[in-house]
């Protein structure tokens, strides 16, 4: 199967970070929220990468478990400052992707990331890959590697 220019855009991305073993997939279902994509992969909800955008005195990327909720709070402690979930016209500005299938790689801006502590007791979990049917499935590790995201308690209590 062909993939949408979106997705096109994520697999050429992995393959400039060496990472050329990753594989965006294209699914006839959506994979737009974490239930649909767990549904759609047969995998857990938790192992699903939510890619969140927050603008603060610039944009952030919280990369949190498809069970959690982000902790404003926490998410702010991090950063040093306040911050606001990004506008659909400010997440597509900044990493290039829309809302529903924002991948954690290849955006338009580099953007300073953030990972959910709880991604990392998977050996699997499942990114979004640019559309809302796109995703891949990747380590924890990969993921660390490809974002340079820090670990956090990022979860709402």
């Amino acid at each position: 199967m062909t993939l949408s220019p979106s997705a096109k855009r994520v697999q050429e991305a992995l393959k400039a970070l060496g990472f050329p073993h990753l594989k965006v997939v294209e699914l006839s279902a959506s994979t737009r929220t974490a239930e649909e994509a767990a549904r759609a992969v047969g995998a857990e909800v938790g192992q699903i990468v939510k890619s969140l955008v927050f603008v603060g005195e610039r944009g952030y990327l919280f990369l949190v478990s498809g069970k959690n909720r982000l902790d404003l709070r926490k998410a702010q402690a991090l950063v040093g400052g306040p911050l606001r979930r990004a506008t659909p016209e400010e997440v597509k500005a900044l990493t290039g992707y829309a809302i529903g299938g924002v991948p954690p790689v290849g955006h338009a801006q580099p953007l300073p990331a953030f990972l959910d502590r709880d991604l990392t007791a998977y050996s699997r979990i499942w990114a979004a890959g640019g559309s809302p049917r796109a995703l891949f499935a990747l380590t924890p590790e990969e993921l660390l590697a490809l974002t340079q995201a820090r670990v956090a308690d990022l979860k709402e209590a």
